[in-house]
């Protein structure tokens, strides 16, 4: 492996030329690969951040997507899965496309990895299965070999062991004869796991040293630590303790240095073991402590945090399917639509993910703002907890659909009328919590100058800022971070006004300054800082920043702190304060309302809030009962989920719209948690609007003030 580095390292002092490069960009990716095999996380993150960069550059979207896949097993190994998830999937379409069986055989079998990993076994085999149809397309015996040792794990983990040996031992056999060692090494590893399962203590210890052996000899730090495991549960099994303890040691502390955690929660939980079999309670103790804290860590970092990876998870398969589907698109239309095939497969993923990620979420946030209105003083603090954390889970949900709809470029600004103090003072007062949980100082500077309204997309702005503060908050552990709006020119009609957000935080290094706004990067772009987040938040403000035709600047000094700015020339509203008068003594008692939501938990929140207000909502329970009811009743409004059996959204609103009924002319507005609804130019026609889930709660009074 040192020869590899080495070799591909002279390579790149060749491709000077900028003719080279697309070599020079392949170059960075092996390297990428050779870093990542050798444990050197961050080295090999930095390096497949060059490559991307110049895929980008290119064009080149096969390039890409085997970058991003070189970063997928990246995040995979130092436990960020979600984002691992992500990036397999949107290289999994591309290879898919261009029918490249090799990378395609890769993909699937990393899939198995983490199904395997998280414990959905059924879809682990079925994964590793097309991994294995995959190879034998591309004749690459060597990734045909990868999935079977995998299949051979699962079949073993299900007490199958004659399976496990006939996988296995086909695996050894196709090693062999390609003369992969490092894979050899992993395939050996696997047989010496079904001799400790048969207690042939003998023949797994050969095996458990050969791979050990082989693993050093490579250089490969994951395999080794996974050997040094396994070989101290031999010596368990075997009451040899002492050698239990040495190779349990040996490998915590591999595990340590190169942040291998997934294998490191295992040799935890066996040095817990050892001691509790010696009945040492003292020790055992102190690593059981170790091992439940780690492993809260792992899973926390894994996202198995109340929806995110779960619903990515589950919905990995349909979107294989999909994948499936635009492939035979593509070969029908090939010649005049791959890219709008592509695209198309993109967009439905975006579309189910943000209605299976956003509509749970929509209970948890409308809950927590409707609670808010009620609390009493004893509830204050563990509300605006709720508060807060439902918000920066929105966030986290809102980067990664954004991050794919921004590569559709499907994303646009939605302006409205919006008093900018009481924005900025309900925006302070979210994020002055997790400040103070820190006990950092959260500043709101804002400039006399400023006018009352302005032309505001304030989901999009609350993103924008919403990042940068988080970000402040996250590398700053003492001082202060301050938020700053300054008017720098004026006009009748619009103000230029300066954005600053600044921090007393540990600052970026001069030479990771160009790679903050990267997607999938992290400040520092540290993989081992064990910071949260999918690295696409500073990446969504540059783009976001772009659609207001204005940039965003950076200047940070190391130990001292770092500062964000940019320039956005907003419209002043007209709405005089008469207007504003007139508006809010507009009633919306008696209004009544159809409502056309499937999700019972969501119907009742939604007719919760509507009653507040006086409003008389009627419940349907899909689109064929949306239609039947606008025949028997006239409404002020419809409110129509997208996402419905029998009978979806769509389909609702033009049966209202286009047959004979009460409510032809009635308002329908989209109430769904599926960000690429309105982009359905097919059906767009039949909506007056769409408002998202979450629901926001003051643009659906608008609306209804306004219907």
């Amino acid at each position: 492996m040192n020869l590899s580095i080495e070799l591909a390292t002279n390579a790149l002092l060749l491709c000077v030329d900028p003719s080279y490069d697309s070599l020079k960009a392949k170059t960075f990716s092996r390297l990428s690969l050779y870093y990542m095999i050798t444990g050197k996380y961050d080295e090999s993150f930095n390096l497949a951040q060059k490559s991307l960069s110049i895929y980008e550059k290119l064009k080149d979207e096969r390039g890409i997507a085997e970058t991003k896949f070189n970063v997928a097993s990246i995040y995979y190994k130092t436990n960020d899965v979600q984002t691992s998830v992500v990036l397999l999937i949107d290289s999994l379409v591309v290879f898919k496309k261009h029918n490249d069986y090799q990378n395609i055989s890769k993909c699937e079998k990393a899939l198995g990895s983490i199904y395997e990993f998280t414990g959905n076994e059924q879809k682990a085999i079925t994964a590793n299965k097309n991994a294995i149809v995959a190879a034998k397309k591309a004749n690459d015996l060597n990734l045909e070999s990868n999935a079977l040792n995998n299949l051979s794990s699962i079949y073993l983990k299900n007490n199958n062991i004659d399976l496990a040996k006939e996988f296995i031992e086909n695996s050894i056999s196709l090693k062999s004869k390609t003369n992969d060692l490092r894979g050899l090494a992993f395939s050996i590893y696997g047989r010496g796991k079904i001799f400790l399962e048969q207690r042939n203590y003998i023949e797994a210890e050969k095996c458990f040293l050969k791979a050990i052996e082989i693993h050093l000899e490579m250089n490969e730090k994951f395999g080794l630590a996974m050997a040094y495991n396994k070989l101290a549960k031999l010596y368990l099994e075997d009451n040899k303790n002492d050698l239990a303890k040495k190779y349990s040691s040996t490998g915590l502390d591999l595990c340590n240095y190169f942040n291998i955690s997934i294998v490191k929660v295992k040799i935890l939980y066996l040095i817990y073991s050892i001691y509790k079999k010696e009945k040492n309670l003292t020790k055992s103790l102190e690593f059981l402590e170790i091992y439940i804290e780690e492993k809260d860590k792992v899973f926390n970092a894994q996202n198995f945090k109340v929806i995110e990876n779960y619903d990515l998870l589950i919905k990995m398969q349909s979107m294989q399917k999909d994948a499936e589907f635009q492939k035979e698109r593509n070969l029908l239309i090939r010649k005049n639509n791959k890219s709008e095939q592509l695209s198309k497969v993109r967009q439905e993923f975006l579309s189910t993910m943000s209605h299976e990620i956003r509509t749970p979420l929509n209970a948890i946030t409308t809950i927590a703002s409707m609670l808010t209105d009620e609390k009493n003083r004893n509830d204050t603090s563990l509300i605006d907890t709720l508060t807060f954390s439902s918000n920066h889970l929105m966030q986290i949900v809102n980067d990664i659909l954004d991050y794919t709809k921004i590569d559709l470029g499907k994303i646009t600004l939605d302006f409205q009328p919006t008093e900018i103090k009481e924005f900025l003072n309900n925006f302070y007062n979210t994020y002055d919590i997790q400040a103070r949980e820190k006990s950092i100082e959260f500043k709101l500077i804002t400039d006399s100058n400023l006018a009352k309204t302005y032309f505001l997309d304030t989901s999009k702005l609350t993103q924008v800022l919403g990042n940068l503060v988080n970000n402040a908050v996250k590398f700053t552990d003492k001082g202060t971070i301050t938020l700053e709006l300054a008017v720098t020119s004026k006009t009748p009609e619009n103000d230029k006004i300066l954005f600053k957000v600044s921090d007393t935080g540990i600052g970026i290094e001069k030479e990771n300054l160009k790679l903050v706004f990267d997607s999938f990067s992290q400040l520092k772009s540290g993989i081992t800082r064990k910071k949260d987040g999918a690295g696409l938040g500073l990446s969504i403000v540059k783009k976001i920043i772009e659609l207001y035709k204005s940039d965003i600047h950076i200047e940070s000094i190391v130990g001292k702190g770092t500062t964000f700015s940019f320039e956005l020339t907003l419209k002043k509203s007209e709405l005089e304060q008469d207007d504003e008068i007139k508006t809010s003594e507009v009633t919306i008692d008696g209004l009544t309302v159809l409502l056309a939501e499937d999700n019972q938990i969501n119907a009742m929140i939604a007719m919760k809030l509507l009653s507040k207000w006086n409003i008389k909502t009627d419940h349907a329970k899909n689109g064929l009962d949306a239609t039947e009811k606008s025949k028997e009743k006239k409404y002020d409004l419809i409110l129509m989920d997208i996402h419905m059996p029998v009978l979806d959204g769509f389909e609702a609103a033009k049966n209202i719209r286009t047959l004979q009924n009460l409510n032809t002319n009635t308002p329908i507005y989209g109430l769904t948690a599926d960000i690429a609804a309105k982009d359905n130019a097919d059906y767009n026609i039949y909506f007056d609007d769409f408002l998202l889930k979450p629901i926001e709660i003051e643009k659906l009074k608008r609306v209804l003030i306004n219907k």
